[in-house]
């Protein structure tokens, strides 16, 4: 595969992303869902942009995290064209750039959205408001895909859980994480593939 098709598919996915995200934050209030199917919702939440809400502890916790993912962006980015350069197998090429873009469009909303969004806690949030609720790099992740497959109650036999009311699938995520988990998947499915062995 070209670098060429790499971008473009990087930058298909970051149009959707961004696209998805925009739409619901300046559509829904914070906590909106809206019900698609009983098993699928559109459900509004945003995070600092670590897997279930897990943050980075410390006023400044947030910023090294929007740092780090900005140098791993730039890692990953090397990692790419390097592969296209060595002709590589499109595998690898097509999940490298599938975890690029979705790293790449979870900084966009940590690195800009607090400074061209008012907050989504009350009401509709504005693009390119006046009042913006954050500061550069201080970004709120938008995530809004919730598989709600199976609710209910533990046996009281079950380990650690039982007894105890679930849900699964419980995580609330974006195109973005998507991108990335269908790269990491490639990279763990297609093992072989991805990685030839060379004489």
């Amino acid at each position: 595969m070209s670098l060429r098709k790499a971008y473009l598919l990087i930058f298909l996915v970051l149009i959707v992303d961004q696209l998805s995200k925009i739409y619901v934050k300046t559509n829904f209030v914070l906590g909106d869902e809206v019900e698609v199917f009983d098993w699928f919702r559109i459900h509004f939440i945003e995070n600092e942009g670590m897997a279930w809400g897990t943050k980075i502890p410390g006023e400044y916790g947030k910023l090294i995290l929007t740092v780090f993912r900005i140098f791993a962006v730039f890692g990953i980015g090397y990692w790419l064209a390097d592969s296209v350069k060595k002709r590589y197998s499109n595998y690898l090429i097509v999940a490298i750039a599938l975890i690029f873009a979705g790293a790449a469009g979870n900084i966009i909303d940590s690195v800009f959205y607090g400074v061209i969004f008012d907050a989504s806690d009350s009401n509709l949030a504005t693009l390119f408001s006046p009042e913006p609720y954050g500061t550069w790099f201080h970004g709120l992740v938008v995530d809004m895909f919730y598989f709600p497959i199976w609710r209910g109650t533990l046996p009281a036999w079950f380990p650690l859980w039982g007894g105890e009311e679930v849900s699964f699938f419980n995580a609330i995520f974006n195109v973005a994480d998507v991108a990335i988990s269908t790269g990491v998947g490639i990279l763990l499915v297609f093992n072989k593939r991805a990685f030839p062995k060379t004489a």
